[in-house]
């Protein structure tokens, strides 16, 4: 275990003992030696690494005015449909038309309620185009509204260097430059974009293989199969793993596409709280201790679906404490490692590595190449006989197009560029720059008085807005300032926990963080957003509600 004390390192990279990181980056605030052992004792030593994640509470008076937000706007849109209905305001949105309106209703008036009066009204931050790469700077074409966001005009005028702050692009692949932009070129003059089938019958080339052993070697399994899209990797293969007299216990947070494969699969669903061990293992022991319902027959088999990274909070799975978990009550493990894969661990094979666990621990390993590799598609790892079984039965291998080589090319030259496998250590470099941009960022935002969520290792920064107001607005500020945001509101996220999402790359200069915290500084003060009162609960020690998980269960 590390000491609290002890060499401080950063994603698992150690930090030269002047106490400074590459490149200029000053070291973290050290780790309170008091807090630290708190955290390590209470997993009895599961933990290799410290584990610095923490949630700020929301300022009641902050709570209070959000809800009080929302209901004015609610209170406005009940108004302005009765407006619409007596043709006083003119109606944008899709209506039935008059000869069907004895009809079954297609389109059911109160569910786009929030879509008409709320989300309308800040459209404008959502759907922005862009006309270029999505590296570190982007261009994004300018667009108007004259009819408060129902419709845009685009105005000709391109917006040249914005600074982008809200792709994936965490080891800064995502480039028309290179050697990935090279090879997959090459891959394309001589296979072309397509291919036309799926694996099962013609779509099954040299490259795919290839891709796949690389996958493997990579993760430091047996075996591995890719997949043309991502988030059909998940909602397509969990239904191929379990069904009818199975259980399955999904983190309240996890990504709508477990959501959705966790649904069509059939097997009973429970949730459990977000990171919480305590609720986790009560749903386990009742699982155990009572079986199916009704027939309290025992299940067929229990899955844990947990994300390395969740893309909402920034957190970072307890994974120590979930295979503990899954040894003791003799369960599976579904880890997506969408947003980690790449972005942790000191050569960057993601949450397991992070931690410093053995692969062979978890069942399924499941990640995406959207992100840190700069393509697309999706891949799962594991035993030969797991793999041999999805080839079969898995929807996504059997009725899906395979994936494009270029795609393909793409990802295995940037694998083996992290891999070192290319003859450089440019790899490496990209993603201890990660870590050494994701810490720094990190710090300097806390600095400046914002509520930021999440462990202090993820690439993914949730700064927090609260009102509904301040959504559109600080989207608007900071593209106004050159810097290309994401916000993020109800139903993405709780109705008082509204956001601006935040996403770290290698690409990222020292410079450009700097004027990106200039800028967000700035505005921050504008609107002001500064609610930290630095008053911190750690993630582990938040009280179980018993309440809570019955209402859940139920």
């Amino acid at each position: 275990m590390e000491r609290a004390g002890g060499e401080a390192r950063a994603n698992g990279c150690s930090v030269a003992a002047h106490g400074a990181l590459r490149n200029g980056y000053v070291r973290g605030l050290p780790v309170v030696a008091g807090t630290q052992i708190h955290h390590i004792a209470h997993n009895g030593g599961l933990y290799k690494r410290p584990f610095n994640e923490a949630f700020e509470e929301t300022p009641m008076l902050v709570a209070v005015l959000t809800y009080v937000g929302y209901g004015v706007l609610t209170l406005f849109g009940y108004l302005r449909d009765f407006l619409r209905q007596w043709k006083i305001e003119k109606c944008h949105h899709a209506t039935e038309r008059e000869e069907q309106k004895d009809f079954v209703p297609l389109y059911q008036d109160f569910e786009n309620f929030y879509t008409r009066n709320l989300y309308m009204r800040i459209r404008d931050s959502w759907n922005r185009p862009i006309c270029s790469v999505p590296g570190a700077k982007v261009d994004m074409m300018e667009r108007v509204s004259h009819d408060y966001n129902w419709t845009f005009m685009y105005t000709g005028r391109v917006i040249k260097d914005v600074i982008n702050m809200g792709s994936y692009n965490y080891l800064g692949f995502a480039q028309n430059t290179g050697i990935c932009q090279e090879a997959a070129a090459k891959v394309l003059s001589r296979y072309g974009a397509g291919v036309c089938s799926t694996r099962q019958e013609m779509g099954n080339l040299d490259k795919h293989e290839d891709l796949e052993k690389l996958v493997a070697r990579f993760l430091g399994v047996e075996s591995a199969m890719a997949y043309g899209m991502g988030f059909a990797t998940n909602s397509m293969n969990i239904p191929a793993l379990v069904g009818k007299g199975c259980l399955i216990l999904s983190d309240e947070l996890n990504h709508a596409s477990l959501v959705l494969g966790a649904r069509l699969s059939g097997a009973t669903i429970r949730i459990f709280k977000h990171n919480n061990m305590q609720s986790l293992e009560k749903l386990l022991k009742d699982a155990i201790v009572h079986g199916q319902p009704r027939t309290r027959r025992p299940w067929k088999k229990i899955l844990i679906l947990v994300e390395g990274i969740y893309s909402m909070e920034g957190s970072i799975v307890r994974l120590p404490e979930v295979i503990a978990l899954k040894k003791k009550y003799k369960s599976y493990l579904y880890l997506d490692e969408a947003h980690s894969i790449g972005a942790l661990g000191p050569t960057g094979r993601g949450v397991v590595e992070y931690f410093g666990l053995n692969p062979e621990d978890v069942d399924i390993m499941m990640g995406t190449f959207t992100k840190s590799f700069g393509a697309a598609g999706g891949y799962i790892g594991g035993k030969k006989e797991l793999i041999d079984y999805l080839r079969t039965y898995s929807h996504s291998a059997v009725y899906a197009t395979s994936l494009s080589p270029p795609v393909v090319e793409q990802i295995i030259t940037s694998m083996k560029c992290i891999m070192g496998e290319d003859g450089t250590i440019s790899g490496k470099e990209c993603v201890q720059q990660l870590a050494e941009n994701t810490r720094y960022f990190r710090r300097q935002l806390k600095k400046m008085g914002f509520i930021i969520y999440g462990n202090e290792d993820s690439p993914v920064v949730p700064l927090m807005l609260y009102m509904p107001a301040k959504i559109g607005a600080f989207g608007r500020e900071m593209l106004k300032r050159n810097i290309g945001v994401v916000v993020v509101g109800f139903p993405a996220t709780p109705i008082i926990e509204s956001r601006a999402r935040f996403c770290v790359s290698a690409a990222h200069t020292k410079e450009m963080l700097d004027t990106a915290l200039k800028e967000i500084n700035e505005v921050g003060d504008l609107l002001q957003l500064k609610y930290s009162r630095h008053r911190l609960v750690p993630l582990l020690d938040r009280p179980f509600d018993e309440t809570t998980y019955e209402e859940t269960e139920d």
